[in-house]
């Protein structure tokens, strides 16, 4: 996810120079490498052909709706398919940003997306959130309807959590927007950017031997730990899109004081 807790501006790796107060940068589109766009049509070619396999309706209709080419896409230009349909803009950020800038932006419809893009020898994996990573994995489903409502809310919900609850929400949001599984007429499809925009990550959730698949509850997985360097152990599942909206409007103030009494479950535990 493109909030962060504890990392510290020195040791990141995007180009903070050109930051506004609001943490966006331009993109400068045109500037992008041939090698950085070579590398952005490997990435595109695998994961669209994983997708077509196990990735919910809604995102591969979003990948439709945005004509997601062999090029590294224009911001500017994807905003004006974007915007008509939910409403939602995306805007360039360095790399990870506080959760408060996060958070707003959110709230606010604009969804930041990293303007870097890793390098080849990092096809299969990487620390941070890139362009392709942000881009290919979130953006498709912000042109559904009630993802796009559901991603509004939970910036919202953010904005109102205070740091003594925000890692309740960070698990919230990890186990749904970068780590969620749903169910679907055709069988379990992805939705989930972190599962979405890695091949290893994609067959692992959904043809893993010893995968978990949990019924998706918001409590029981604001409790749930998680870590952000191994292939998932468990996801958690959905039937419905709704489910989505619905936790994000719930009532948090009582829910953060049960979650203050209650252990935390470890990671991979039933």
């Amino acid at each position: 996810m493109q909030g962060m807790n504890t990392a510290p501006i020195a040791n990141l790796r995007g180009d903070y120079a050109e930051m506004a107060p609001d943490w966006t940068v331009p993109q400068h589109a045109h500037l992008y490498s041939d090698e950085e766009q070579a590398v952005w049509r490997v990435l595109r070619d695998r994961q669209t052909a994983l997708a077509e396999r196990h990735a919910c309706p809604e995102f591969l209709r979003g990948l439709e709706a945005l004509g997601i080419g062999e090029t590294i896409p224009d911001f500017a230009i994807v905003n004006g398919l974007l915007e008509p349909l939910t409403g939602w803009r995306i805007e360039g950020v360095p790399g990870l940003i506080p959760d408060a800038a996060f958070y707003d932006h959110l709230a606010n419809r604009r969804f930041p997306v990293t303007v870097w893009i890793r390098t080849r020898a990092e096809l299969d994996y990487l620390v941070e959130p890139d362009l392709f990573h942000d881009f290919f994995g979130h953006v498709p489903l912000l042109t559904d309807p009630v993802f796009a409502d559901y991603m509004q809310a939970y910036g919202q919900r953010g904005v109102e959590a205070g740091p003594e609850n925000i890692h309740r929400l960070a698990r919230l949001y990890w186990y749904t927007v970068e780590f969620g599984l749903i169910r679907t007429t055709h069988g379990l499809k992805a939705y989930g950017a972190g599962i979405l925009s890695s091949a290893a990550e994609l067959k692992h959730a959904i043809e893993g031997e010893k995968v978990m698949h949990l019924p998706f509850e918001p409590v029981r997985v604001m409790r749930t730990a998680y870590e952000i360097d191994k292939l998932q152990p468990a996801y958690f599942v959905l039937d419905d899109f709704r489910e989505l909206f619905a936790a994000a409007n719930l009532d948090f103030a009582p829910i953060y004081r049960e979650l203050t009494g209650l252990p935390e479950i470890p990671v991979g535990c039933t």
